[in-house]
């Protein structure tokens, strides 16, 4: 199923979630599908949610009502979960973007991917490591709210960690001459390491991260079909 063609429904855990990022987190997961269910779940009679209540209708969002029954329990992680199941088994839904920094929902992402279906989280740099690898995709809340800097500063400060991760994915999406198409380095990169993003690394496009480095990597073809390959010795 292409991005083109694919439904998703995003479920966001409302106690876990900021509200002023809700513009984003829609222009994030529309990256991979067209988002038919938005819904955010948790309790409306509580103080902590009234900063969404602005914002739901401007991005036609359904609140879900979840009363919490007693203490120290989320009653709302029970309740995102068991719709996602529901979704999930109605045949429509192609993917799902769950937006939480909560590790009780690794089990949730486990399950959609066993189910043949795109999973992608959204959530703070602090989630836990079992989400973030159970998830296709991962994107951090940080990345949706950038800092401006000086180029040079951004390019001092990032580290070339990312050189080997794409090394290895042009290696796996690789014809015999040695180039792979730039979208299948990105799917391969990220099904490695689903946190990575070339933002994180002061690039708005992955093409741009490789140019950076022209001594090891290389590019050719039009914006639309780019091909990259690890430069030759």
């Amino acid at each position: 199923m292409t991005p083109e063609s694919r439904y998703i429904a995003m479920l966001i855990d409302g106690d876990n979630a900021q509200p002023s990022l809700i513009g984003n987190l829609l222009a994030e997961a529309a990256k991979h599908g067209r988002v038919m269910v938005r819904r955010i779940y948790g309790d409306w009679t509580a103080p902590n949610m009234s900063k969404w209540k602005t914002m739901l209708n401007s991005h036609a969002v359904h609140p879900v009502q979840q009363f919490r029954y007693t203490t120290g329990k989320n009653a709302t992680d029970i309740a995102l979960v068991i719709e996602a199941m529901d979704l999930m088994y109605a045949g429509v839904i192609g993917g799902f973007c769950i937006v939480s920094s909560d590790s009780d929902y690794t089990r949730l992402a486990i399950r959609i991917q066993e189910q043949g279906l795109f999973v992608m989280g959204i959530g703070r740099a602090t989630t836990p490591e079992s989400f973030v690898n159970a998830c296709e995709v991962f994107v951090r809340t940080e990345e949706l709210t950038p800092k401006p800097q000086p180029k040079e500063q951004a390019k001092e400060s990032a580290p070339a960690d990312w050189i080997p991760m794409v090394k290895k994915a042009i290696a796996a999406a690789a014809q015999k001459d040695g180039w792979a198409r730039l979208n299948a380095v990105g799917k391969n990169v990220r099904k490695a390491n689903p946190d990575f993003s070339h933002k994180n690394y002061g690039h708005k496009q992955l093409s741009q991260l490789l140019k950076s480095e022209p001594s090891i990597f290389e590019t050719k073809g039009d914006p639309s079909a780019i091909q990259a390959r690890v430069k030759p010795s």
